[in-house]
């Protein structure tokens, strides 16, 4: 839209133009007015490839630039595929990496695994997380620093979760909050949406109404997370299970 309103702005300067070497200035300049409007254009549409072949846009937040989408690999960069399929009591016992995908027979509207995992990406465990291979080269998982910082530029905790949520909200399509998804405004094109999680126990939980996210950054007992769901604008910060399925977006190194 930009480039047309540059072009529109260039036929009215060359209409007031009274000799040739003003229309000259007028032309370079306009020129410059309408690549710079693509150049900016371009950098709104950044995007990475994961190790599936997956294309997610970005999105910079301050000096950060971060996925604006969950990431949903089924490889590790290198190739190798994460393991997935584990039941309830084999998911409890894992101390390895792997994902799960939340069950379509549990959100009204998706018909299978697939499309969950395109609209809502996939649940890890931290060991996936530990390995350092879930993100494209190039990127990482976010420190709890990193997150930190985005919510602090996002206004801090108190408010940050109604500029980082999706304004999607039930009944439109899928990806979506439930409503009331107070105070979203996605002001930032972060795009936080709800998938849910899975416990250490191997439930799936709260697709819908929850955003999860894993840190890198690890306690004794677990990891640092961050947090939003359907009914406030806060972001929380509490240490969970390693074992427990959260979903991932990765920060540029």
């Amino acid at each position: 839209m930009k480039i047309f309103t540059n072009l529109i702005n260039l036929i009215e300067l060359m209409k007031t133009t009274e000799n040739f070497s003003n229309f000259a200035l007028t032309l370079f300049g306009a020129a410059i007015l309408i690549f710079s409007g693509c150049k900016k254009d371009d950098d709104d549409l950044n995007t990475v490839k994961d190790a599936d072949g997956n294309v997610y846009k970005t999105v910079t937040i301050g000096n950060q630039e971060w996925f604006a989408e969950n990431l949903r690999t089924t490889k590790y960069r290198n190739g190798d595929a994460i393991p997935t399929g584990h039941n309830k009591a084999a998911w409890a016992g894992l101390t390895t990496g792997a994902y799960t995908v939340y069950p379509h027979s549990e959100i009204d509207g998706l018909n299978s695994g697939t499309e969950v995992l395109g609209v809502y990406g996939a649940l890890y465990n931290y060991y996936a997380v530990k390995t350092g291979k879930l993100c494209p080269a190039g990127w990482r998982i976010p420190t709890d620093g990193d997150w930190t910082i985005l919510i602090d530029n996002a206004g801090g905790s108190g408010i940050a979760g109604g500029k980082l949520k999706s304004t999607r909200t039930a009944p439109v399509a899928h990806p979506r909050w439930e409503s009331p998804n107070l105070n979203a405004t996605d002001e930032y094109g972060f795009s936080a949406i709800p998938a849910g999680l899975m416990s250490h126990e191997g439930d799936f939980l709260f697709n819908g109404y929850g955003s999860y996210w894993w840190s890198s950054t690890e306690e004794q007992i677990g990891s640092w997370y961050r947090a939003m769901i359907w009914e406030n604008a806060e972001v929380v910060r509490p240490v969970v299970d390693k074992r427990f399925g959260y979903s991932v977006r990765c920060i540029k190194e």
